[in-house]
């Protein structure tokens, strides 16, 4: 059973990242990273999922995605991704067991700057591990399809991505997409950057007061922490052996909401 780790927040753009399981290397295969990425074509299909990147690695996944009317659409998508995926892998293989670590993880970002930060971050990661000198040369990412919209097989809504980064044309999106990907690679900031992976939520400090709000009681113990021009809402210091492992805690059912989903298809 994967879940979400921790909380889901109402209309908010979340960046899930979800591993394989002991990070093992069971994505190193092109057909499954090709799999994933067609399961997440029939997931947007089915249940109106709004993508706005996404980049598939050899052991984990980055999926950028924005709520929209119906808030079973992200856990529903990644119950059918995660576990359609690891079934046919595990069937290919002969292979029984876990395919993915139980919980994903999912960071509430802000719309604009920030936003456009977390696409950067998400288009480079091949890049940082050294398989790349450029994203548009790892074809299981959104980079190239942001660059050059498709026909077919459409997975990026772009005009939801063109409104949450505030351009008038996608044009522009585009141009300044690229640019904000060239200025990463030349000036050397390329580097991993745990507060989109490790984070309850990254923004502007109203941003963050305002998750905490919606938080309600469950902000308790959560921290502030000032990053530059950005601001993130962090869990207390926990071992990083424990960061998946399962949380019993009562939310405040008029703002939040589990993301729990069940299914046994990676088990088999």
């Amino acid at each position: 059973m994967a879940r979400a780790k921790r909380h889901y927040i109402p209309g908010q753009i979340w960046h899930i990242t979800h591993r394989c399981h002991k990070r093992e290397f069971l994505l190193k295969f092109a057909k499954d990273r090709r799999r994933w990425l067609q399961w997440l074509f029939e997931a947007k299909k089915r249940y109106g999922l709004e993508v706005l990147n996404y980049s598939v690695t050899s052991n984990h996944i980055h999926l950028l995605v924005v709520d929209g009317k119906d808030r079973k659409a992200i856990p529903n998508s990644i119950q059918l991704i995660a576990g359609r995926t690891g079934q046919e892998f595990n069937q290919r293989k002969g292979r029984k067991g876990a395919f993915w670590e139980d919980r994903y993880h999912a960071t509430a970002v802000e719309d604009g700057d920030h936003l456009s930060q977390c696409i950067v971050y998400i288009d480079l990661n091949m890049v940082r591990a050294g398989v790349v000198s450029h994203p548009s040369e790892w074809p299981f990412c959104g980079y190239n399809e942001i660059q050059e919209p498709r026909r077919k097989n459409v997975l990026i809504n772009y005009d939801r991505l063109r409104q949450l980064l505030g351009f008038d044309a996608y044009d522009g999106l585009k141009a300044s997409h690229k640019g904000w990907v060239e200025s990463f690679l030349n000036n050397g900031e390329n580097r991993r950057n745990d507060k989109w992976t490790r984070s309850i939520a990254v923004g502007s400090k109203n941003f963050i007061r305002n998750i905490k709000t919606a938080m309600g009681v469950m902000a308790k113990g959560r921290k502030n922490v000032e990053s530059g021009e950005s601001y993130q809402l962090r869990e207390p210091q926990i071992p990083y052996g424990n960061f998946f492992e399962a949380q019993k805690s009562a939310i405040d059912t008029e703002n939040t909401c589990f993301w729990e989903l069940n299914y046994n298809d990676s088990r088999r």
